[in-house]
């Protein structure tokens, strides 16, 4: 995995995007064409699983689900390629938490008017943002109406179906607070996996970078704690008494903290957003 330097003239804060590969070189980009001078250096890998089995098994139900949650662009793709021949013309609702999900969700062939996501306005792009958007529909199920149709539902309790991923030791990724929510409405939730989020291996290059954007002035754009969390599992040897990070979310903010960053501040998660408010700090 090589870096990518995207370099841009001007005073704006030079950027290190860490998110996966691939979204890493697309954000890394877009962030370029608005101003912003990036590099990338992905501090998650992402891979397919070996079985795929539960994921086919998991389509079966599709239809009959209230809704399938995407945590990811990454759930989506994944997700998407295990889908049988034939799948559904008219699915269940799917939901994202971002723009960049309801993107992967788009260019699968899911129906736009079948996707429940926050405007690529919102301030967040996180389960609350999307449980607000999306309750009154769970609790019209609870209440035994078919949102779709319109009739009365007397079959089995409404169910939603969270796609997500898992680490290298199999434990699910991310955070349980949106299926809570869901079982406190009285909705069956479950839950399967579709791809695995690793730490990658760094190469001597991208190390030696690392060390030194720890005191040059880079900033690095975390979209997810994990991401630090790999950086200095493959740099232990990193002083952060100079580093500088910018987080798209109040909780990896205080996670950067805990972890010893001494300077970390907060970037909207939308990338419009995000680009005036870096080249703000010029």
């Amino acid at each position: 995995m090589a870096l990518a330097p995207l370099r841009m003239s001007g005073d704006a804060p030079r950027v290190i995007v860490t998110r996966p590969e691939r979204e890493a070189q697309a954000w890394a980009h877009s962030l370029q064409a608005l101003g912003v001078q990036c590099e990338s250096l992905p501090l998650i890998d992402i891979a397919g699983l070996q079985d795929p089995s539960p994921l086919t098994s998991a389509w079966q139900a599709v239809p009959h689900h209230l809704a399938v949650m995407f945590v990811s662009a990454n759930a989506v793709r994944h997700f998407m390629a295990a889908r049988p021949a034939g799948w559904p013309i008219q699915p269940c609702r799917a939901w994202s938490t971002g723009p960049g999900t309801r993107a992967a969700l788009l260019a699968e062939g899911w129906p736009a008017e079948l996707i429940d996501s926050p405007d690529e306005t919102a301030p967040q792009f996180d389960s609350e943002a999307l449980w607000a958007l999306v309750a009154p529909r769970v609790i019209e199920a609870r209440r035994g109406i078919d949102c779709a149709g319109g009739k009365t539902a007397v079959q089995a309790p409404a169910v939603v179906l969270i796609v997500r991923g898992a680490d290298a030791d199999g434990q699910l990724a991310g955070r349980d607070w949106l299926a809570l929510q869901m079982e406190s409405a009285g909705i069956q939730v479950l839950q399967t996996v579709a791809y695995v989020r690793r730490a990658p291996r760094l190469s001597e290059a991208q190390k030696n970078r690392a060390r030194q954007a720890m005191s040059d002035g880079s900033w690095w754009l975390f979209s997810s704690s994990e991401a630090a969390q790999h950086l200095l599992q493959a740099c232990p040897d990193l002083s952060l008494d100079r580093a500088k990070a910018l987080a798209t979310h109040p909780r990896i903010a205080l996670r950067l903290k805990q972890w010893g960053w001494m300077c970390v501040d907060l970037v909207p998660a939308g990338l419009e957003a995000q680009a005036l408010s870096i080249k703000s700090m010029a």
